[in-house]
């Protein structure tokens, strides 16, 4: 069985039809969990107090804006390797949903960092190359409204998408690559000194799953929304010419 054919637009529509109610009933039942478990039934910390419970927003949101990025370069790559017309619109409509996400991430930070720091904004290797890549999302939903032949609109972002990857990369791995910096280190890690309380672990764990999945139900619609936009352009321009 060949995934090229979730390629085909009608194929699509009939898979994401199915599966759409399913993911996003997932969704609501992860993120209602995650957040009441982590915001209510958690204790405060002993150095942040309850500021410690951002984490269930900030993580979340923070590694779906990267993650989208990445979502948005494969099915850019797909787009300029195969020419196929889902893996464009896919990647246009998950551009709305990471800047989304990139936004509460840089909030959420915000009002984190300002106890722990004494400011909301630092100039901080992680922060500064975060903040760039909300600047490549608006540019790179621009460039598609800009343009009025969707080809070249997708072949354009598709190329802005791979040069964006770098600050997608660098707003991963910055804390790694800069020793110096306030922002803390991963929160989730395979060394137990590094990763958070279990306490804290697995509320957290139940609300990245509810981001996850809410990403998925939202790029879903917004790609059938797509599709469909385009079959009506289609339908006009024949009327036209007719």
């Amino acid at each position: 069985m060949s995934i090229w054919k979730y390629a085909n637009p009608k194929k699509f529509m009939e898979t994401s039809g199915w599966l759409l109610p399913y993911v996003t009933v997932s969704a609501v039942v992860c993120l209602c969990v995650g957040l009441v478990w982590g915001f209510f039934f958690t204790p405060d910390d002993f150095r942040q107090g309850s500021t410690v419970k951002i984490i269930y927003l900030h993580v979340p949101s923070a590694l779906m804006a990267i993650n989208a990025w990445l979502m948005m370069l494969v099915a850019s790559l797909v787009w300029l390797v195969r020419r196929h017309h889902v893996s464009a619109l896919a990647a246009k409509a998950a551009a709305p949903v990471g800047v989304t996400m990139t936004l509460i991430a840089l909030a959420t930070g915000a009002i984190w960092g300002e106890p722990l720091w004494g400011t909301y904004w630092a100039w901080d290797p992680r922060l500064t190359s975060f903040l760039i890549l909300f600047l490549f999302y608006l540019g790179y939903m621009a460039l598609w409204e800009a343009i009025e032949d969707p080809d070249t609109a997708a072949d354009l972002t598709s190329v802005l998408c791979l040069v964006g990857s770098v600050f997608a990369l660098l707003s991963r791995y910055a804390v790694n690559f800069w020793n110096q910096g306030l922002h803390q280190g991963a929160s989730l890690s395979l060394d137990k000194e590094k990763n958070v309380a279990d306490v804290f672990y697995h509320p957290l764990l139940v609300s990245i799953a509810g981001f996850v999945l809410l990403f998925l139900a939202l790029v879903l619609l917004r790609t059938r929304t797509e599709i469909r936009a385009r079959r009506l352009k289609a339908l006009l321009r024949r009327e036209q010419t007719a």
